[in-house]
């Protein structure tokens, strides 16, 4: 037998985020009087066609998510990283919370200029997408979930909204050959977030088996 390479031990530790490698959005949402606001977001995920966000409850996109239950996920690729860390530190409640102060935020009322980006109009929601990025996920918020054993979304600091979504857009290079409806994942590069660090996405590690399924069997 071999020389066996012995493994590095566990330790247990206590981290303060569990961001461990999560895409990057920027959240469009619109306030009651249809001011928009931009909201640079790294807790998303997907099943069929919900997506699931993290907000903070009180932080501006969370209310406006609430009043209004409309968003437009925008996902960037690794090329529009600049964009996204402009609009970082920045926030669209005023005035700043002192715990936001304190951490370097200041208030933006206009972050589509703030971030040098265009609005363009979405087609099933209010909130406007962004021009320059290349994917765009209207949607309606389904159902809002208080977190951290809050007893109601009013009481809640943090949330999970579930949201259903009601129309796709991307850029016309990201389409599969050949497939209407399906994005060529070696085309598609998104923006990660690792621990507050942007990374691209790597080289395909290894051919999946179910890459062998048909994606059409995954709508229903």
């Amino acid at each position: 037998m071999g020389t066996v390479t012995p493994l590095d031990p566990h330790v247990a530790i206590s981290p303060a985020i569990l961001y461990f490698g999560t895409p990057v959005s920027l959240l469009s949402t619109v306030d009651e009087d249809g001011h928009p606001n931009l909201a640079p977001n790294s807790s998303v995920w997907w099943l069929g066609q919900t997506a699931v966000i993290g907000v903070g409850a009180r932080s501006q996109t969370g209310r406006n998510l609430i009043a209004t239950g409309e968003v437009v996920i925008n996902l960037p690729s690794a090329a529009e990283v600049d964009i996204v860390d402009r609009l970082a530190l920045t926030t669209g409640r005023s005035p700043v919370s002192p715990r936001k102060a304190a951490a370097g935020y200041r208030h933006v009322a206009d972050k589509f200029a703030e971030a040098g980006v265009r609005p363009a109009a979405s087609e099933t929601v209010t909130p406007p997408r962004i021009a320059e990025l290349p994917v765009h996920l209207e949607g309606r918020v389904t159902a809002l979930h208080p977190l951290g054993g809050a007893p109601s979304v009013a009481d809640a600091s943090i949330l999970a909204v579930e949201v259903g979504i009601t129309r796709v857009h991307v850029r016309e290079s990201l389409r599969l050959a050949g497939h209407a409806n399906r994005i060529d994942p070696r085309r598609w590069r998104p923006l990660l977030l690792s621990f507050q660090r942007f990374f691209g996405l790597g080289d395909e590690a290894h051919p999946s088996r179910l890459s062998t399924i048909d994606e059409e069997w995954y709508r229903g």
